[in-house]
């Protein structure tokens, strides 16, 4: 990236810059993980549909909360952002950021799945007997988490993100995170898609519980088409799922690949497959061309 504004943070997906004053400019590469692991090779499109679906969603939501978005028009952008960016870039404005991933679901699967397999519980609190995993649940549930620093995210109880954040707080960013999930999911179940469950960034703004980073993305969501989902089983998903099956089932030195660095090279087939299932799931849940938005090509 041809970025000379100064670099605040780099994640696994996303460059964070200093675009002045209380502004951030956030850039969304092409990278990809998979099982905690960076690839090498960038997904095209990728971090273009990423920003493009999260700008979407925060206009949708804009009546339920405000958020950190200020322009994704790159003419707004800081002298300095790069020919690069655009398309794949966000002017925010800085948020006091909750410790906590506010995740909703919906559906039974993931970390959930594996707990309530074991023990009846999804975060510590029992659920009723004889679900099967993707079984949808009686009511969307607010299901929070740490932010770890390093490994993985820990799910704690409501009652344990209420000791991290206030009780007020927890409460505030429970019932905001089940009204986002509400309309998401209303929204996309109209077009085919199911959102089996999601994690919102919360932060405040001025005082108020803004939503923050993206949105109902395929990197932040689990999205499956409604007419492949099948409870007692996994539905395939609009991620990086033909990335994550390549890796399961490759073999290195008569071994299975031990999903830590370094990342083995992926086909051109894999990295094509997984930039379709991006797209389309940007064009079905907008109404949208991603031929029309800045960038994509």
């Amino acid at each position: 990236m041809t970025v000379s504004l100064p670099r605040l943070y780099s994640g696994k997906v996303r460059d964070v810059y200093d675009a002045g004053g209380d502004r951030l400019l956030m850039v969304a590469s092409d990278r990809i993980s998979a099982f905690d692991v960076v690839m090498h090779e960038p997904v095209p499109d990728k971090g273009r549909v990423l920003t493009a679906m999260s700008v979407f969603w925060f206009e949708l939501f804009a009546d339920l909360a405000p958020s950190h978005l200020v322009s994704a028009d790159a003419t707004d952008f800081p002298e300095g952002s790069g020919p690069e960016t655009v398309g794949r870039s966000m002017l925010c404005r800085r948020a006091d950021m909750l410790p906590i991933e506010c995740i909703v679901r919906g559906y039974l699967s993931g970390s959930a799945w594996k707990e309530y397999r074991t023990s009846g519980t999804m975060h510590g609190v029992a659920l009723p007997a004889g679900l099967r995993e993707s079984d949808k649940l009686p009511e969307p549930v607010f299901t929070p988490s740490t932010k770890a620093e390093s490994g993985h995210d820990v799910n704690i109880s409501f009652d344990e993100a209420a000791e991290l954040v206030g009780a007020d707080v927890a409460t505030r960013a429970r019932d905001l995170s089940l009204a986002l999930y509400t309309r998401g999911a209303e929204w996309a179940a109209a077009r085919g898609i199911i959102i089996a469950d999601t994690k919102f960034e919360l932060g405040f703004i001025d005082g108020e519980l803004a939503v923050a980073d993206e949105v109902l993305t395929p990197d932040s969501s689990r999205f499956w088409p409604a007419d492949a989902w099948a409870p007692g089983a996994t539905p395939p998903s609009f991620d990086k799922q033909p990335v994550r099956d390549y890796l399961e089932t490759l073999v290195i030195d008569g071994a299975p690949w031990a999903k830590t660095p370094p990342p083995p090279p992926l086909p051109e087939a894999v990295l094509q497959a997984t930039r379709d299932r991006y797209r389309e799931a940007y064009e079905r849940i907008t109404d949208r061309s991603f031929a029309d938005w800045p960038g994509a090509v």
